[in-house]
Protein backbone atom coordinates (compact mmCIF):
# COMPACT_ATOMS: atom_id res chain seq x y z
CA UNK A 1 0.00 0.00 0.00
CA UNK A 2 2.85 2.34 0.99
CA UNK A 3 3.97 1.98 -2.79
CA UNK A 4 1.66 3.09 -4.26
CA UNK A 5 1.21 6.13 -2.44
CA UNK A 6 4.37 7.17 -2.62
CA UNK A 7 3.97 6.57 -6.77
CA UNK A 8 0.35 8.80 -6.73
CA UNK A 9 2.62 11.71 -4.76
CA UNK A 10 5.84 11.30 -6.96
CA UNK A 11 4.15 12.94 -9.83
CA UNK A 12 3.14 15.64 -7.53
CA UNK A 13 6.53 16.49 -6.20
CA UNK A 14 7.97 16.85 -9.21
CA UNK A 15 5.81 18.80 -10.67
CA UNK A 16 6.42 21.30 -8.07
CA UNK A 17 10.10 21.00 -8.38
CA UNK A 18 9.17 22.05 -11.93
CA UNK A 19 7.31 25.07 -11.00
CA UNK A 20 9.71 26.26 -8.08
CA UNK A 21 12.90 25.88 -11.21
CA UNK A 22 10.73 27.98 -13.47
CA UNK A 23 9.63 30.70 -10.78
CA UNK A 24 13.77 30.94 -9.95
CA UNK A 25 14.61 31.49 -13.56
CA UNK A 26 11.67 34.11 -14.09
CA UNK A 27 13.21 35.56 -10.72
CA UNK A 28 16.98 35.32 -11.83
CA UNK A 29 15.84 36.84 -14.93
CA UNK A 30 14.26 39.91 -13.36
CA UNK A 31 17.01 40.45 -11.51
CA UNK A 32 19.85 40.01 -13.99
CA UNK A 33 17.56 43.12 -16.05
CA UNK A 34 17.26 45.09 -13.27
CA UNK A 35 21.06 45.03 -12.72
CA UNK A 36 22.05 45.55 -16.39
CA UNK A 37 19.69 48.83 -16.53
CA UNK A 38 20.85 49.90 -13.10
CA UNK A 39 24.39 49.81 -14.30
CA UNK A 40 23.47 51.83 -17.40
CA UNK A 41 21.74 54.42 -15.42
CA UNK A 42 22.82 57.79 -16.70
CA UNK A 43 23.34 59.99 -13.68
CA UNK A 44 24.60 63.54 -14.29
CA UNK A 45 28.30 64.35 -13.33
CA UNK A 46 28.08 67.25 -10.98
CA UNK A 47 29.66 70.82 -12.46
CA UNK A 48 32.69 72.27 -11.03
CA UNK A 49 34.56 75.06 -11.66
CA UNK A 50 38.52 74.76 -10.57
CA UNK A 51 42.13 76.87 -10.84
CA UNK A 52 44.27 74.34 -13.03
CA UNK A 53 48.08 74.41 -13.50
CA UNK A 54 48.12 76.08 -16.67
CA UNK A 55 44.79 76.60 -18.58
CA UNK A 56 43.19 79.03 -16.07
CA UNK A 57 39.84 78.22 -14.10
CA UNK A 58 38.47 74.68 -15.91
CA UNK A 59 34.64 73.95 -15.93
CA UNK A 60 33.31 70.65 -16.34
CA UNK A 61 30.08 71.73 -18.15
CA UNK A 62 32.47 73.65 -21.00
CA UNK A 63 33.90 69.65 -21.55
CA UNK A 64 30.24 68.87 -23.07
CA UNK A 65 30.69 67.15 -26.30
CA UNK A 66 33.89 65.10 -24.85
CA UNK A 67 34.56 62.17 -23.12
CA UNK A 68 36.13 63.38 -19.99
CA UNK A 69 38.26 61.47 -17.59
CA UNK A 70 38.18 62.54 -14.00
CA UNK A 71 41.21 61.70 -11.98
CA UNK A 72 41.41 62.52 -8.37
CA UNK A 73 45.21 62.31 -6.94
CA UNK A 74 47.38 63.14 -4.35
CA UNK A 75 51.18 63.57 -4.03
CA UNK A 76 51.89 61.35 -1.58
CA UNK A 77 49.89 58.53 -3.16
CA UNK A 78 52.60 56.32 -4.97
CA UNK A 79 49.17 54.02 -6.83
CA UNK A 80 48.79 57.80 -8.16
CA UNK A 81 52.16 58.35 -9.39
CA UNK A 82 51.90 54.65 -11.16
CA UNK A 83 48.87 55.83 -12.88
CA UNK A 84 49.70 59.38 -14.21
CA UNK A 85 51.78 57.74 -17.00
CA UNK A 86 49.42 55.60 -18.43
CA UNK A 87 46.33 58.56 -18.17
CA UNK A 88 48.98 60.66 -20.01
CA UNK A 89 49.43 57.67 -23.00
CA UNK A 90 45.32 57.36 -23.24
CA UNK A 91 45.44 61.81 -23.26
CA UNK A 92 47.57 61.25 -26.32
CA UNK A 93 46.09 58.51 -27.88
CA UNK A 94 42.64 59.91 -27.91
CA UNK A 95 42.64 63.82 -27.63
CA UNK A 96 41.70 64.15 -31.36
CA UNK A 97 38.66 62.26 -30.73
CA UNK A 98 37.13 64.49 -28.28
CA UNK A 99 38.44 63.07 -25.17
CA UNK A 100 40.47 64.83 -22.38
CA UNK A 101 41.37 64.14 -18.79
CA UNK A 102 40.84 66.32 -15.87
CA UNK A 103 43.17 65.52 -13.36
CA UNK A 104 42.47 67.01 -9.67
CA UNK A 105 45.25 67.56 -7.49
CA UNK A 106 43.72 66.83 -3.65
CA UNK A 107 46.92 68.40 -1.49
CA UNK A 108 46.19 71.34 0.77
CA UNK A 109 49.43 72.71 -0.87
CA UNK A 110 49.01 72.88 -4.65
CA UNK A 111 53.44 73.04 -4.51
CA UNK A 112 53.53 69.13 -3.45
CA UNK A 113 51.31 68.46 -6.88
CA UNK A 114 54.35 70.45 -8.79
CA UNK A 115 56.91 68.58 -7.15
CA UNK A 116 55.59 65.50 -8.57
CA UNK A 117 55.09 67.00 -11.79
CA UNK A 118 58.59 67.87 -12.59
CA UNK A 119 59.24 63.71 -12.90
CA UNK A 120 55.65 62.75 -14.07
CA UNK A 121 55.33 65.14 -17.37
CA UNK A 122 51.29 65.32 -18.12
CA UNK A 123 49.47 67.48 -20.89
CA UNK A 124 46.08 67.51 -19.94
CA UNK A 125 44.94 69.52 -17.69
CA UNK A 126 45.75 69.47 -13.43
CA UNK A 127 43.14 71.49 -11.90
CA UNK A 128 43.65 72.06 -7.71
CA UNK A 129 41.30 70.91 -5.10
CA UNK A 130 42.90 72.41 -2.00
CA UNK A 131 39.28 72.45 0.18
CA UNK A 132 38.32 69.47 -1.26
CA UNK A 133 35.00 70.71 -2.25
CA UNK A 134 34.50 69.05 -5.73
CA UNK A 135 36.37 65.58 -3.82
CA UNK A 136 33.10 65.74 -1.60
CA UNK A 137 30.55 66.64 -4.64
CA UNK A 138 32.02 62.80 -6.15
CA UNK A 139 32.29 61.49 -2.52
CA UNK A 140 36.01 60.34 -3.15
CA UNK A 141 36.84 58.10 -0.38
CA UNK A 142 39.93 56.14 -1.66
CA UNK A 143 43.02 57.86 -3.48
CA UNK A 144 43.32 57.59 -6.56
CA UNK A 145 39.69 57.53 -8.04
CA UNK A 146 38.69 58.10 -11.44
CA UNK A 147 35.09 58.67 -12.94
CA UNK A 148 34.96 59.17 -16.28
CA UNK A 149 31.76 60.94 -18.07
CA UNK A 150 30.32 60.89 -21.37
CA UNK A 151 29.65 63.41 -23.70
CA UNK A 152 26.16 64.41 -22.45
CA UNK A 153 27.62 65.33 -18.85
CA UNK A 154 26.85 61.88 -17.66
CA UNK A 155 28.82 60.10 -14.92
CA UNK A 156 29.13 56.12 -16.61
CA UNK A 157 32.73 54.77 -14.53
CA UNK A 158 33.22 55.55 -11.28
CA UNK A 159 36.81 53.50 -10.15
CA UNK A 160 38.43 53.76 -6.76
CA UNK A 161 41.93 53.29 -6.24
CA UNK A 162 44.47 51.39 -9.09
CA UNK A 163 46.59 48.51 -9.63
CA UNK A 164 48.30 47.69 -12.78
CA UNK A 165 46.01 46.74 -15.33
CA UNK A 166 43.18 49.11 -14.23
CA UNK A 167 44.27 51.48 -16.99
CA UNK A 168 42.79 48.47 -19.33
CA UNK A 169 39.24 49.24 -18.20
CA UNK A 170 39.59 52.89 -18.58
CA UNK A 171 40.66 52.56 -22.36
CA UNK A 172 37.58 50.41 -23.14
CA UNK A 173 35.45 52.67 -21.28
CA UNK A 174 36.82 55.85 -23.28
CA UNK A 175 36.78 53.69 -26.47
CA UNK A 176 33.09 52.65 -26.00
CA UNK A 177 31.90 55.80 -24.76
CA UNK A 178 33.62 57.75 -27.89
CA UNK A 179 31.32 55.62 -30.56
CA UNK A 180 28.45 56.59 -28.86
Amino acid sequence: MQSSVKKNHAPSHAKARGYLGQVLLYLSMLLTTFSLSATNAKVAAPDFTLASKHHGNVRLQEQLGNVVLINFWASWCAPCREELPYLEQLQQQYADLGFTILAINVDEEPSKADNLLKDVRVSFPVLFDVNDQVSKLYDVQAMPTTVIVDRDGNQRLLHKGYKGGDEVKYQQAVKALLRE
